[in-house]
């Protein structure tokens, strides 16, 4: 015993350097790269040696970073190259920063692919200048190098059009006459300057590879997403609403500052093993059944259930949403219950046992008999794959521009990138967001395949530890280059201990932690209600959920949450810093229960502090640190903090300041720092 504990002492340094350190990375070089030529390296952003594209929304600026740099003594030049779409190729100087590292930028005007890559080469012009001014200072003889100079401009002027030509001409004129102080003040201009850049030789130009960046709208990077169960919007008791009756709750929705309405799936649903209320598996005649049991002898992915009306009504909805500034997202479930129609048109895209039945979909020691997975590597695949797109195309010409994916995690990653790259070829302003609950790895992994966003694990990670590990792992790593964590606070699956338990203020606090720490965020329907009653002590899911029954709301419910959410997304569009996704600080915070951060735009123009008590059930104090240096306020300034969601004003000076927070009457801080 005592030396199975010597050797998990000895052990357990080695696993937390594993775990911290990871292993040493790989640096892959340019294609192009030769020896003793100049080096590109460590690209920034560039996703698995450029085998993905990173991600951007319309409006950004794409920066790039490397280094670069050449053995001995000559000056160089990069300029980024880019393409959006298969337009002409544009090029950008890139800026020395500080030791050989680069950086240039680009606009992103227009949702699709870009393409970038970096050159640089030898400016034997620059290098010629900068030891003529030397040689002269000297009192040296500088006749070579004027000649030199010379040769390079006219070469130069050989190569530009028009005006161009004319003036690089002019300037080679003056270097003929053979006075050092009239050429340096002729070439030191920065028209010369920028001309021999743009022309002049460039006899050892490397390359870099080409690298991507998705460019999606700007919806997909920031967002607050509202989840409305269609069936549930109605005020009869035991019938399904409408389409019409979910128009009427639109402006509700939208007065409490949401831009995205995500619709479980509106399919027919089988009869089939249909489940009844609070899941039981013996369903009534009047019982609905789960949406996401797709099809019935009434139609499959392409159809409409009868009972929330026809496809006009559906496309009249998405217009109505449309009006009042919403997009409207559906759910992409490419899965089949046993009376879809393709279970007797096409039986061979589906898994059979060796009895010759089609296995039900399975996640043992679970089985859903009301659903039948589809088969992604049968003999004609290349149909079914086909006909997935025709149906992902039908929604987007109905009108919708979002799709929530269920469970793509289960699905061939190829069909993903196929499909998903083959809409976006078509409508680049197409997003998908990934329902993917699985390891850390397959998630990003979707991201990189092209998913435009992804469910995170945020809804379980309650402590600061945890939260802090979270925004590491996707929100400040590399990963952000490529993947949206759209922080969802609960799902019709997802109703968790923190929320049962912990009363309205559980509920403020999970709402401002979501909408603060990421742009995207979403709730669904009766969060805003503080809906938490379960099924079964230590169960998520919701008790009568209207997964499987007709549900009437009172919207009004007293105990409601409606204006403080309508105040958390109006600090939103009004504070740019909320908006960016990487721009996250975690701040110090003495009290583990008091998580402290901050956003702000590149010039400080917009600063917002966040404190939230995690505890939803006691009051917390803690001193807070904030990084003064970094905003430019002296450590003797007083500044006046205004909390966004109460209108309350502190007084702050200097670095360490005081929170305390009630969660019966504000657990959180939404702080916007006036100078």
């Amino acid at each position: 015993m005592e030396r199975e504990r010597d050797l998990e002492r000895e052990r357990a340094p080695r696993e937390r350097r594993r775990k911290t350190q990871g292993p040493p990375a790989i640096k892959k070089a340019s294609d192009e790269r030769r020896v003793g030529s100049i080096a590109i390296e460590d690209v920034y952003p560039e996703v698995d040696g450029g085998l993905f594209p990173a991600k951007r929304v319309v409006g950004d600026t794409m920066e790039v970073w490397a280094d670069i740099f050449k053995l001995g003594h000559d000056v160089i030049r990069a300029c980024l190259r880019f393409q959006e779409g298969s337009s002409d190729w544009k090029a950008v100087p890139m800026t020395y920063f500080d030791n050989d590292r680069w950086v240039g930028r680009f606009s992103l005007a227009s949702p699709g692919m870009y393409r970038y890559t970096i050159e640089a080469w030898t400016d034997r012009f620059g290098g010629v200048l900068q030891g003529l001014e030397k040689w002269l200072s000297a009192e040296e003889d500088v006749s070579a190098d004027l000649e030199t100079l010379r040769d390079l401009v006219e070469r130069a002027a050989e190569n530009a059009v028009d005006e161009d030509g004319a003036f690089l001409e002019s300037a080679a004129a003056v270097l003929r006459k053979q006075n050092p102080q009239e050429a340096l003040d002729v070439l030191n201009q920065p028209k010369v300057i920028d001309l021999m850049t743009n022309y002049g030789e460039r006899d050892d130009l490397v390359t870099y590879r080409t690298l991507g960046v998705f460019v999606d709208p700007s919806i997909a990077g920031y967002a607050s997403w509202y989840e409305m169960f269609h069936r549930s919007q109605g005020a009869e008791p035991g019938r399904s609403a409408t389409f019409s009756d979910c128009e009427k709750r639109l402006p509700e929705i939208r007065g409490m500052g949401f831009d995205v309405i995500y619709l479980p799936p509106i399919h027919p649903i089988g009869r089939t093993n249909r489940r009844g209320p609070n899941n039981s598996p013996d369903a009534g005649p009047d019982d609905p059944g789960s949406p996401w049991a797709i099809g019935s002898e009434e139609g499959g992915h392409m159809s409409v259930h009868p009972d929330l009306g026809t496809i006009d009504d559906f496309v009249h909805f998405v217009r109505a949403a449309k009006a009042l500034g919403m997009d409207v997202a559906l759910d992409l479930a490419f899965q089949c219950s046993p009376d879809h129609p393709y279970v007797k048109e096409h039986p061979e895209w589906f898994h059979h046992r060796s009895d010759g039945t089609i296995r039900y979909a399975e996640n043992p020691p679970k089985r859903y008999k009301d659903i039948y997975p589809l088969f992604f590597g049968n003999e004609n695949s290349n149909e079914l794959w086909e006909e997935l797109l025709r149906v992902t195309l039908f929604w987007v010409d109905k009108g919708v521009k979002q799709f929530r994916v269920d469970n793509p995690h289960t699905k061939p990653a190829r069909f993903w990138e196929w499909l998903i790259g083959n809409v976006k070829q078509k409508h680049p302003e197409v997003v998908f967001l990934a329902e993917a609950f699985t390891h850390p790895k397959p998630m990003k992994f979707l991201a990189k395949l092209g998913f435009s966003q992804s469910y995170t694990y945020f809804a379980w990670k309650n402590k600061k530890g945890e939260l802090i590990e979270l925004m590491n792992e996707f929100a400040l790593s590399e990963a952000a280059e490529y993947y949206r964590g759209n922080f969802f606070t609960n799902t019709p699956d997802i109703l968790t201990e923190y929320l049962q338990k912990g009363g309205r203020p559980a509920f403020q606090i999970r709402l401002v932690l979501a909408a603060t720490l990421s742009p995207l965020y979403g709730i669904y329907n009766g969060y805003e209600l503080c809906e938490n009653r379960a099924s079964a002590p230590g169960s998520e899911e919701y008790l009568d959920s209207e997964k499987y029954q007709y549900k009437v709301w009172d919207w009004e419910r007293p105990g409601n949450i409606k204006d403080y959410i309508a105040r958390l997304n109006m600090t939103r569009r009004e504070n740019p810093a909320l908006n960016n996704a990487r721009n996250l600080r975690i701040l110090k915070a003495e009290n583990e229960n008091i998580f402290f951060y901050g956003r702000w735009t590149p010039d400080r123009s917009n600063i917002v502090l966040v404190a939230v008590n995690l505890d939803p059930s006691n009051t917390h104090d803690s001193a807070v640190f904030v990084p003064i240096d970094e905003l430019g306020i002296k450590p003797s300034e007083q500044y006046t903090v205004r909390d966004s969601l109460t209108g309350a004003e502190f007084r702050w000076t200097g670095e360490a300041n005081y929170v305390k927070l009630d969660p019966r009457v504000a657990p959180a801080h939404i702080l916007l720092v006036k100078r």
